[in-house]
């Protein structure tokens, strides 16, 4: 299997939840994409911004959920989120200041971040939203 691409293992049945998984995995798609092409960094730049956008509403979206049925483990799922985002955005920061360069070993943290998260964390709270509605 591609780190990637969508494939079923990923799925936590929740359209909105996949949906937004799907884009996720996209955007680190695309930013492996223009790494191994040597774009430039203005391109690679903008990804990393579409990825920080797509992600933060992608965990505002699950923290609502989440929320809504006042997830027992909430607080640790969203330092989970928070995480993320400062790890990021901190990368984010380096290479705007070209301190560092968008490598493969950045490219696969996010894309092992995103399916160790979405096959843990993300399935667990697919259950319990489907646990309340029911």
């Amino acid at each position: 299997m591609a780190l990637y691409q969508w494939d079923d293992t990923l799925s936590v049945g929740n359209q909105n939840i996949d949906d937004d998984h799907k884009q996720l995995i996209d955007l680190a798609a695309s930013l492996n994409e223009a790494m191994r092409a040597g774009k430039g960094k203005d391109v690679v730049g903008q990804i990393l911004d579409d990825l920080i956008k797509s992600t933060e509403s992608h965990f505002e979206r699950e923290e609502g959920f989440m929320r809504e049925i006042n997830y027992v483990d909430f607080q640790s799922h969203k330092a989970e989120h928070e995480r993320l985002v400062k790890e990021v955005k901190d990368l984010q920061a380096r290479f705007e200041a070209g301190s560092i360069t968008i490598t493969v070993s950045v490219g696969n943290f996010l894309a092992d971040w995103l399916r160790n998260h979405i096959q843990g964390l993300d399935k667990k709270l697919a259950k319990a939203i489907v646990a309340a509605h029911s």
